[in-house]
């Protein structure tokens, strides 16, 4: 094994631990630094591919541990822009050079970033009057950023958030819906060609540790400052973009 497989896999390894990690309830921030971790070793559109399955493994116990708290009506209002969102977002993957998806996805987890920093203030702006077509934008810009850089975590946040639905209605309904959304994503990625057979035999004995990161992030987030924790993730994030974006 090379030095170069030797790195993709340590760090295929914690990548998949980490997806394991945000799905146990330590938070999206930690499952979205997956693909700006792997991109720095592997061409961006290899890193996409590489990614959806690991994370439709892990919305499988996402699902199971909400199972039927979700408002199916949230989820039938995101569904049409997602899919016309993960439409627009694999046009930019097939047409976009590979250098300028690299670029392009420093700037989505940058964005995400910074989201993280000032949620709460974002959040405390917002003057919101429900409106049914608010959940199909929701669902485009979730489409295409989660095609992208599967970062779709903020658009839908502050969308049910805006809802006013309870913690556990909340995250039953995003662990679904994002369950369907990368699933709608796979034949889009087939017929981009972003899945790269090899590399997923290559990677795929590592899938054991996605349910070992389920049980230690709901073993851990009840035993540390879950704040703190996002912050460390966040910090991590904007480092990740910022690599990607200039170097």
């Amino acid at each position: 094994m090379t030095d170069n497989e030797t790195l993709l896999l340590v760090i295929a390894a914690i990548v998949t631990f980490l997806i394991g990690l945000s799905k146990g309830g330590l938070g999206g921030a930690a499952g979205a630094l997956a693909t700006p971790m792997m991109a720095l070793v592997l061409p961006a559109d290899k890193v996409i591919g590489l990614i959806l399955p690991i994370l439709m493994v892990a919305d499988i116990f996402a699902v199971a541990l909400h199972w039927g708290k979700w408002n199916a009506k949230l989820i039938l209002l995101l569904l049409p822009g997602a899919i016309v969102g993960v439409t627009i977002g694999t046009f930019f993957i097939t047409n976009a050079p590979t250098e300028t998806l690299r670029t392009l996805l420093g700037v989505i987890v940058l964005i995400f970033a910074l989201y993280k920093v000032f949620e709460k203030r974002i959040l405390g702006w917002i003057v919101y009057k429900s409106r049914n077509w608010h959940g199909v934008a929701a669902g485009t810009i979730t489409g295409f950023s989660s095609a992208l850089a599967h970062t779709g975590g903020p658009p839908v946040s502050i969308y049910l958030l805006m809802q006013k639905v309870t913690p556990a209605v909340f995250i039953a309904t995003s662990a679904l819906f994002f369950f369907l959304l990368n699933w709608i994503k796979v034949p889009y990625y087939f017929y981009a060609q972003l899945f790269d057979f090899q590399q997923l035999r290559q990677i795929a004995w590592l899938l054991w540790l996605v349910p070992l990161g389920v049980w230690v992030g709901r073993w851990v987030a009840y035993r540390i400052n879950r704040e703190t924790f996002e912050n460390i993730i966040v910090a991590l994030l904007i480092v990740n973009a910022l690599l990607l974006i200039f170097l």
